[in-house]
């Protein structure tokens, strides 16, 4: 874990205490989802504060989105890493997700508390069909990006009907679509090579040198060191889920959350929403949530700070609160905290993992077609996946199971629970909806949601709040 002595000595330097208030700034502004996260960091930390060169900030965003895990999170810690090393890695990465954990935390809370009162149930009739909108909005945005050829098209295409149809397992999606995109891009790189790498020898690249320039030409790490740090990261990942085995028995809610959501961080490619299918059918099956539910936490993370990704902190919450075992059986909010704790915790120590050892390297990573092919194929599969969310969504919507959309509290039968969970998995795999149960209000507050954002072009926090205000009044 390299520190970079040489960085403070460059154009004035940057005292660690005033990177800290940036932080707690961007931390703050961290609205809107990822592309709106990284305008912030561009423009506090390229176009005011003048650390960070314009092809230097495109170059680190590239290998953040090579890599599984929010690349706004990623982003922050990377350039915090190459500023002050270790220490400012850790807290540019930890107060981009800090705010968000308290809020979703906050909000958890109060939803097991009061879901069934009035004001907050219409707050969550108005995000849903909102949520839903801005969905399609991310479907539309990921496809302008990647789908730029026919070959691009077919393989976002193949795997929605994989998902939708038949129901394939997400990471087995991504790793067939890697692999598609490293074989075509050495065969076929015209239509493979979409996402191209930035920088090199644009005319800003010759910008007179600044901090974070100067630290990433400076700063390379020894394969020792690199085998220490992937060493230290792994025993933070890896021991704590050992200490809840131990703790708990392998039966355990939270060893079941720290397994599953260790593995859906390393397949996190292409965003949150890529990855929400495959956690929202995992959940509905061990009995976690529901997906009424899992809509609400979705709107959640949408109108908090932080990485769209802190959804998982809600499923992890509710998995514990209704199934606490023995030990937390009087105390379901108890385990609901350890539950977000354990989940917030495997999701986000990989993200430092992935910098921490990658980011010595990446120069050796940049311009290198095989990885960016790979990543072409990856984002296209991921425009059918998250088109299948799109679809999927907008059904539960419009067309609600209102009978069932109570929440069950804590001490609820396993029998009822396994009752529930089937009859959302029965609404989750059904092409036909129930076209007797349609919402109208939904409806409503969906064109709403689709015309502020497509048509008034306005931001994401006006759209849901505009959605939320209607949902209270219906």
């Amino acid at each position: 874990m390299t520190n970079l002595p040489s960085a403070a000595e460059v154009n004035g330097g940057v005292s660690f205490r005033e990177a800290l208030w940036v932080w707690c700034r961007v931390a703050a502004l961290s609205f809107g989802g990822p592309t709106a996260q990284i305008a912030v960091m561009h423009r506090i930390l390229v176009e005011e504060k003048k650390w960070v060169s314009e092809h230097r900030f495109l170059h680190a965003l590239n290998y953040c989105m090579l890599i599984p895990g929010p690349e706004a999170q990623q982003l922050a810690t990377y350039i915090g890493w190459l500023l002050h090393g270790t220490g400012g890695g850790l807290a540019a990465g930890t107060l981009f997700v800090l705010p968000g954990f308290l809020s979703i935390l906050a909000l958890s809370v109060l939803y097991v508390q009061y879901h069934d009162t009035t004001l907050l149930a219409g707050l969550f009739f108005g995000l849903k069909p909102a949520v839903a909108a801005v969905v399609v909005e991310a479907v539309i945005r990921i496809g302008k990006r990647v789908l730029k050829n026919w070959v691009m098209a077919a393989i976002a295409v193949a795997a929605f009907i994989a998902i939708f149809f038949f129901q394939a397992p997400f990471p087995a999606i991504i790793i067939s679509a890697g692999m598609i995109g490293l074989v075509g891009g050495r065969v076929w790189p015209e239509k493979f090579y979409v996402i191209k790498g930035q920088g090199g020898s644009s005319p800003s690249e010759r910008e007179p040198e600044r901090i974070v320039d100067a630290a990433a030409r400076t700063n390379r790490d020894t394969p020792s060191s690199t085998i220490l740090t992937a060493a230290f990261w792994l025993t933070l990942w890896f021991v704590p889920v050992a200490l809840l085995w131990l703790a708990f028995g392998s039966s355990s809610v939270f060893v079941d959350e720290a397994v599953f959501f260790s593995k859906a961080a390393v397949v996190t490619f292409g965003g949150a929403y890529a990855v929400l299918p495959y956690v929202s059918r995992t959940a509905i099956q061990r009995h976690w949530l529901r997906l009424p539910e899992m809509l609400d936490g979705l709107g959640m993370a949408e109108t908090t700070p932080g990485p769209l990704i802190m959804v998982v902190q809600f499923v992890g919450f509710m998995g514990a609160y209704r199934n606490p075992g023995q030990q937390f059986a009087q105390a379901p909010l108890l385990a609901g905290l350890l539950g977000s704790v354990v989940t917030v915790w495997v999701t986000f120590i990989p993200c430092f993992l992935w910098i921490f050892v990658g980011a010595p390297y990446i120069e050796r990573l940049r311009g290198n077609k095989a990885l960016h092919s790979a990543l072409s194929a990856i984002t296209a599969a991921v425009v059918g996946v998250v088109l299948n969310l799109a679809i999927w969504f907008g059904m539960r919507t419009l067309f609600p199971d209102t009978p069932q959309d109570r929440i069950p509290g804590a001490g609820a039968s396993g029998a009822a629970m396994s009752a529930a969970a089937e009859a959302d998995m029965q609404n989750l795999l059904q092409l036909a909806p129930r076209l007797g149960n349609f919402s109208w209000g939904g409806l409503v507050i969906a064109v709403v949601a689709a015309l502020l954002l497509f048509y008034f072009h306005r931001g994401l926090f006006t759209t849901l709040g505009a959605a939320a205000a209607l949902g209270i009044i219906f």
